[in-house]
């Protein structure tokens, strides 16, 4: 709406992908600016990692007392299956023309110099992750180290730290901002059949089922993996 006063952001989140919460977050900034619109971000259960990324492209970052905020760091997990496959009889056959090409492979033991190759790649997009928060948040953010240590707080905390502005509803603070009458145009992304969100693949009725039940599935279940973290 080209006479929207500003434009409401809700997150509920418990991060993902590095690389597409950059660029959601490159998105937003850039939209702002083009538009000159004021960007409020609201957060409910949980707003960490990546989707803290997000939450830095808001003017204003306002939470609940409850809300889980933070988690400034990167993460990389997975399992050993060494030990299991040779329990099992089977024999692991992998043919590479370059000797990093299977690095970390769950089948094969974990070597120190992949790891530190890991690690250093992880420092970097950190890195990436402090600078942008600083670069929006630093002249309220506290003198804290913790604060880029991976760890997370509840909203209240997450204020006094500087992390969000303050606490609040979408409801209540934006009638305190524009008045009584203002209104909402809500905006998401179209919905298929069954529910399911239109997208990528989709070119025909089999196709967009098969597609978003997998992705839905997966989806799921790294949401449900990723939100355990923070208690949710």
């Amino acid at each position: 709406m080209k006479n929207a006063k500003a434009v409401a952001i809700i997150i509920d989140s418990p991060g993902g992908a590095p690389v597409q919460s950059h660029l959601i977050y490159k998105r937003i900034r850039a939209l702002a600016e083009e538009k000159e619109k004021h960007v409020i971000v609201f957060v409910e259960d949980v707003c960490a990692s990546g989707g803290y990324m997000i939450a830095c492209a808001g003017d204003e970052i306002i939470c609940d007392p409850a809300s889980i905020v933070g988690s400034i760091g990167v993460v990389s997990a997975g399992f050993g299956f060494v030990e299991a496959i040779h329990k099992l009889g089977i024999e692991r056959r992998v043919y590479t023309s370059g000797e990093s090409k299977v690095i970390l492979d769950p089948f094969q033991p974990e070597k120190a110099e992949d790891v530190k190759r890991l690690k250093a790649i992880q420092e970097e997009v950190h890195d990436l992750f402090i600078d942008l928060v600083r670069a929006r948040r630093g002249s309220v953010l506290a003198d804290d180290p913790e604060i880029f240590s991976g760890a997370f707080w509840s909203g209240k905390t997450a204020v006094s730290l500087g992390l969000a502005d303050r606490l609040g509803d979408m409801r209540h603070v934006l009638r305190e901002k524009y008045g009584e009458e203002v209104r909402l145009k809500i905006i998401s992304s179209e919905r298929g059949l069954f529910g399911l969100r239109s997208g990528k693949g989709a070119t025909g009725l089999g196709a967009s089922l098969a597609e978003g039940a997998g992705e839905g599935f997966w989806a799921t279940l790294e949401e449900r993996s990723l939100r355990q973290r923070f208690g949710g």
